[in-house]
This record gives structure tokens, C-alpha cells and sequence, in this order.
């Protein structure tokens, strides 16, 4: 059964121009084709109506006219709205801009992270951990340089003395050599060797000798042969006195040539150093460059008759190592030679 309709629905509207005021018209006299269910389903007046969704509204180009509100029997919207209201639903809003797939990618939120570099690349060299110790030198072992090998540095002594090293102390007795044995030296490490050394105390029986002198037994009976037949006629006939002493500077000493590899020959006790003369009056004649001229003329006779009975003979102006001293020794030469300086 049909319900009237209310008298609300047909209030009379208020004026707002003559298009307006025809199309109400239209509107009260169009025929309702459905009857409402119910007096409460109608919205009020004074309640506001929500906004048309978004696929509502209205396009851009679609005529904006009144005639389909009032048209649309479904629309359900109050005749009676506030202007405020009325106007709202007039204005179309603005189109939305159509989704174009060819836009402009959006930035991202994070940041893109670079590309990490390949594996194959060589790394960057770090700095090492500990700094790199320099190579030693060839020559180098336990900070001291390698000797030259010598068949001497071999020579140890045997379990009984052998035949010639008892001949030659019987000899050093016969001169009147004072001396006292010595148990065997050597150093493997640099090649040191002495395996029957002795300790002079004199080169004959009114010649002595010091400090104490370790030399192996031939340089010992040369030193002792030298100072009887050359030191003592020289001093006797120069100054008028006899050879009372000699002042070694050096003997048996284990250490290599001055500026050499080569095992020098006090590495072996076959080389004397000698410093100075002392005569019986008290008189001392020293080995220098430049020694008095009487005491030069001793000296240079010693010199010279020491090349010979020695296969070494060097003193002052030989070199620098040589210039307070006589260095005599007897290493062997070829086809017997001598080297004199």
C-alpha cells in the first residue's frame, strides 16, 4: 500500500533564479515511480550529505546541468539542501590526471648502493703489519765476514808430538832459547790454528824478549837465529853496546790481513811484530817513520838482512798498518821468493 508523502517533501523552496525555480517545477510534477519504504529512509534536511566517490564524478566535458539530479529517480538526494550543500555537489572537482605509464620514475627511499667491484680485481695493497727487514749481505754471517779457507785452519794437534817438532825445541835448547809449552789453540769458527805453540822467554842467552811471545816452533828458532847472527852484530858495531832486549807488538793473534778475508799469518803464530831494540847502556831504538839519523842507520841494516832468513818483511812506509813496527814471518812464497817493503 502506497504512504503519502510527507508534507516535508513538498515544502515550497526558496527562490534562487528562474533556472532553478523551473526545474523544481519539473521536479514537483514529475511522478514519483517508486514508493518509498519508509517515512525514516528519506534523509533529512538538515543532516549533510556525503561527497560523490571518486568514480562518480562527474567528467570534465559532461555538461553541468541540473535536469539529471532532478531526472534520476534513484538519486534519493533531499529536494531541501543548505546552499553551502547545493553548491558542493554543482562544482565538479577537478578531473584526475590521467595515469601515464611513460612518468617519470619516482626517487627512491633508500639509497641505491654502488655496484660492488668485481672479485677478480686486484686488491689494494695494505700496508704490512710489520715492517720488511733488509736482506744481509753474502758476505755477512753472524755480523762477521767469512774467512778465506787455509789448509792450516785444519791442523790439530796429534795424540803424540810429532818427530820435527821435537827436533826444533832440541835446537831452540842448543841456542840457549828460553821457552815454555803451550797447550793447543785454534778457533774453528775464524780459522785459527796453533797445535804445538810455545811462549818465549828469550831469543838467546843474553836476549830477551817481551811480552810474553806465542809463536810456533820454526818462527820462534827464526826470531832466535835473527837476533844472534843479525840484531846483535848491528847494535855492537852502531853503538858500540849489546842487544840486551827486543819489544814485540805482536805474535800469535787470531784475526785476518787488515782490509782482507785472508787469514793473516799470527793466525797461525808464523809472523813476529817488533816495536823497539833496548841496548845494555840503556839506550832504546824505536821503529818509526822518521827516527834519528844514527838510529835510522841501525835500523835500515836490520831491515834489509831480514829479507831472507824471513819470506815477509814490512815496516814504516809500507803502509799505515806498518809504520811503527818490522812485521817479519816466513809464509811460503812461490819458487822460494821473498816480499820486502
Amino acid at each position: 500500500m502506497e504512504q503519502p508523502l510527507t508534507q516535508r517533501a513538498y515544502q515550497p523552496l526558496k527562490p534562487r533564479g528562474k533556472r532553478q525555480s523551473r526545474a523544481r517545477a519539473r521536479q514537483h510534477l514529475a511522478p514519483n515511480p517508486a514508493p518509498l519504504a519508509t517515512q525514516d529512509a528519506r534523509p533529512s534536511a538538515d543532516v549533510p550529505v556525503p561527497e560523490p566517490r571518486p568514480v562518480d564524478t562527474p567528467k570534465a566535458d559532461t555538461p553541468k546541468s541540473q535536469d539529471q539530479s532532478a531526472e534520476n529517480p534513484k538519486s534519493g538526494a533531499a529536494p531541501n539542501l543548505p546552499k553551502d550543500e547545493e553548491s558542493r555537489q554543482k562544482s565538479p572537482k577537478p578531473p584526475e590526471p590521467p595515469v601515464e605509464t611513460d612518468s617519470e620514475p619516482e626517487p627512491p627511499a633508500v639509497a641505491p648502493t654502488p655496484t660492488p667491484k668485481p672479485a677478480t680485481q686486484t686488491p689494494e695493497p695494505q700496508p704490512p703489519a710489520v715492517a720488511p727487514q733488509p736482506t744481509p749481505k753474502p758476505a755477512e754471517a753472524g755480523g762477521e765476514e767469512k774467512m778465506l779457507p787455509d789448509p792450516r785452519s785444519a791442523d790439530f794437534p796429534a795424540d803424540k808430538m810429532p818427530a820435527e817438532e821435537v827436533a826444533c825445541r832440541e835446537r831452540l835448547n842448543t841456542l840457549g832459547v828460553e821457552f815454555e809449552e803451550r797447550k793447543a789453540e785454534s778457533n774453528p769458527e775464524i780459522g785459527c790454528s796453533i797445535p804445538y805453540p810455545i811462549v818465549l822467554k828469550s831469543l838467546g842467552k843474553s836476549i830477551a824478549i817481551g811480552p810474553g811471545t806465542e809463536l810456533n816452533c820454526p818462527m820462534a828458532e827464526a826470531a832466535a837465529r835473527f837476533a844472534a847472527d843479525v840484531i846483535q852484530p848491528a847494535a855492537k858495531a852502531e853503538f858500540g853496546a849489546d842487544l840486551k832486549s827486543i819489544g814485540q807488538a805482536s805474535a800469535f793473534v787470531c784475526r785476518p790481513r787488515n782490509g782482507t778475508r785472508k787469514l793473516s799469518e799470527h793466525a797461525f803464530g808464523n809472523a813476529l811484530d817488533i816495536a823497539s831494540f833496548t841496548l845494555s847502556d840503556g839506550k832504546t831504538i824505536e821503529v818509526g817513520p822518521a827516527p834519528p839519523e844514527k838510529d835510522g842507520k841501525f835500523l835500515d841494516a836490520v831491515r834489509k838482512a831480514a829479507c831472507g832468513p824471513f819470506k815477509t818483511v814490512l815496516g814504516p812506509g809500507a803502509d799505515a798498518d806498518h809504520a811503527l813496527h818490522f812485521h817479519l814471518d816466513l809464509e811460503p812464497r812461490r819458487h822460494g821468493g821473498t816480499f820486502c817493503q
